[in-house]
């Protein structure tokens, strides 16, 4: 049965939940699950999800910036999970593509990541999907308590 992709929904959130846990062999804290709710009938933060046989296998987060890091309009890919079975099988890249497509529909013509150096196999992933350096510098700062 072929791929079924389209916006994630409330219902769905349970099964994104699944899939994150699977991923990253840990449970799902709250404040994940808030941060993916705001991802379901939002203007600028939109959310995918793939399905096979009637089963959630994938899904992918994605937000338009305005005004944000000296872009006047950029998107940007968040965050994007295929269930542990179903990766290498070209879900991860399907759900990229929609993104890409509602975001060019919105107007966005530069999509950006970010991905940690040392992980080869997302870093393929991106590359695969048209992702290129970029020049940006990601930097961080650690907040301490006093």
């Amino acid at each position: 049965m072929p791929l079924n992709l389209r916006p994630m929904t409330h219902e769905d959130l349970g099964e994104v939940k699944r899939i994150q846990a699977r991923i990253t062999r840990q449970p799902v804290p709250q404040p994940w699950m808030d941060m993916l709710a705001e991802h379901v009938d939002k203007i600028y933060r939109l959310g995918f999800v793939a399905e096979e046989d009637g089963a959630l296998v994938g899904f992918i987060l994605g937000e338009i910036k305005i005004g944000g890091f000296g872009t006047e309009l950029s998107g940007w890919l968040e965050l994007v999970g295929v269930d542990p079975e179903h990766m290498g099988s070209g879900v991860g890249a399907a759900l990229a593509e929609v993104l890409f497509a509602a975001l060019l529909k919105r107007g966005v013509q530069k999509v950006y990541t970010a991905v940690r150096w040392d992980s080869g196999d997302m870093l393929a992933f991106f590359k695969k999907v048209g992702f290129d350096q970029s020049s940006f510098i990601n930097l961080r700062r650690m907040n301490q308590a006093d």
